[in-house]
């Protein structure tokens, strides 16, 4: 689920909470290869396609245009299933678009989106995605969330232990659980390598303190929400020393 998202609805009320990372960065503003939009200060008065006002590509913008003297007000923010927005850009529908992978990439491969920031270059260590377990669930079958986590925190560290590891996940969850094109798969793996990153994914409050700061101020939260409110770090905690899964791929 997307951070801000999360934070939101345990703020309604909803019995969740976020217990470790899905990644970080992973995240472009891409706009039409023959737009004039060269710069940040470009984007006033364009309109720009997020998932929704509760996602951090939200407040990404917010921030990025803050840094240079602009407002969100600035810009048309338009809300876009992800997967709808490659042929928004391509149609000229919308003048830029932001989501996590691999929509972006699917409009800079196919040759008629530019990438006007990547995350890392706005906000490093971004976050997107956390995973978000009901807080019934963390209490009654605790081993259960453990291991969970700990999977997601084994398959990270085998993921980064190389670019051949990158382009064998590729090709197999290309076809087994997404029903992506493995090409598409291997360009946001690849180009850059640190597009998304896999490591470094236990909860740590200075970050969701940001998200919070941001969220606050883009008026997109109700008011102040503790971290342990929302977040339960003693799961993702237990993965400080957790060892890459000993997978060696298909070889294909």
């Amino acid at each position: 689920m997307l951070a801000p998202l999360a934070m939101k609805l345990r703020q309604q009320g909803v019995p969740i909470k976020i217990v470790y990372l899905g990644h970080r960065d992973g995240t472009a503003l891409m706009v039409h290869k023959d737009s004039g939009i060269l710069t940040i200060a470009d984007l006033r008065g364009k309109t720009i396609a997020v998932p929704n006002r509760f996602s951090n590509q939200y407040l990404i913008i917010f921030k990025a245009l803050r840094e240079q003297g602009l407002s969100i007000k600035d810009v048309k923010i338009v809300e876009m299933p992800p997967p709808d927005m490659p042929a928004a850009l391509y149609s000229k529908a919308v003048d830029g678009i932001t989501s996590g992978e691999p929509f972006m990439a699917q409009t800079e491969m196919e040759g008629y989106g530019r990438v006007l920031y990547q995350a890392k270059d706005i906000w490093p260590n971004f976050i997107s995605c956390v995973l978000v377990v009901r807080e019934d669930v963390t209490k009654q079958s605790p081993e259960w969330v453990q291991r969970m986590v700990d999977g997601i925190a084994r398959s990270g560290k085998w993921l980064e232990g190389g670019m051949d590891h990158r382009m064998d996940a590729a090709e197999n969850v290309s076809r087994q659980y997404y029903n992506q094109r493995p090409e598409l798969l291997r360009f946001v793996l690849s180009k850059p390598p640190d597009r998304v990153t896999y490591s470094n994914l236990m909860l740590a409050q200075k970050d969701f303190e940001e998200i919070e700061k941001l969220a606050l101020e883009a008026g997109i939260l109700d008011g102040p929400i503790g971290f342990n409110e929302y977040a339960d770090p003693s799961f993702s905690s237990k993965t400080q020393n957790a060892q890459a899964y000993e997978w060696k791929g298909t070889g294909k």
